[in-house]
């Protein structure tokens, strides 16, 4: 017995070594990182003192990043462990990072639990018009910004602004919800600080096209 007992802990221990060996070494390894050109290059960061919830998708690489950017869940409850953690913390406010593949597919469901519970929450909502994690395949549904601000604002979300690196592309006429606004990516970090002072759940839809599939659809 005594022999079965050094074997098999010669054996957890070899086990061991092999696990630490096979380690991660920032030192050693490349660190994967957002394409360039990427969106998430710049919608991830947050403003000094604030701090952002990773999701699901090519963002949730911020996490390894310096971005302010800790802990995940699954795929449609963005931003929901908030819920759970804002009453037992100092800190009011928080954002969520969600992207439009996620939010289209379960994200919506995070957003009304979070209305509901009445936290200080502000979901940047990355609208990057493809699956860019997958492939590049195209959201699985009918979405647009506009579309977003209106099943958001009828969730209860405000205020709702709209940050893009082309202001200029949407008519005088687009369908937005009452009282949304559409700023220049460049005003992004004091657009930031505007909503993390208000109350409730507020929302950013920060549209972009994934760099990736811009440069496909140029090819084609």
């Amino acid at each position: 017995l005594a022999r079965r007992v050094r074997e098999r802990m010669a054996w957890l221990e070899a086990r061991e070594a092999a696990l630490t060996a096979a380690a991660p070494d920032p030192a050693r390894d490349r660190i994967p990182h957002f394409c360039s050109g990427c969106p998430h290059n710049t919608s991830t960061k947050v403003p000094e003192g604030s701090r952002a919830l990773a999701g699901i998708g090519c963002h949730y690489m911020a996490l390894w990043m310096d971005r302010d950017t800790a802990t995940f869940t699954h795929m449609g409850a963005e931003g929901a462990t908030w819920i759970g953690a804002a009453p037992f913390t100092g800190e009011q406010h928080v954002f969520a990072n969600l992207g439009d593949g996620t939010y289209f597919h379960s994200g919506l469901l995070a957003i009304r639990a979070a209305v509901a519970a009445k936290v200080n929450i502000t979901y940047k909502i990355l609208y990057n018009d493809a699956v860019a994690m997958t492939g590049g395949q195209q959201v699985d549904g009918p979405l647009d910004p506009a579309t977003i601000s209106r099943q958001i604002a009828a969730e209860g979300v405000a205020p709702i602004v709209v940050v893009t690196d082309e202001p200029d592309k949407y008519p005088s006429g687009t369908d937005w919800a009452p009282g949304v606004t559409v700023r220049h990516r460049g005003e992004l970090d004091a657009v930031q600080r505007e909503l993390r002072a208000c109350s409730g759940v507020s929302a950013m839809v920060y549209d972009q096209t994934c760099a990736s599939e811009k440069r496909r659809r140029r090819q084609r």
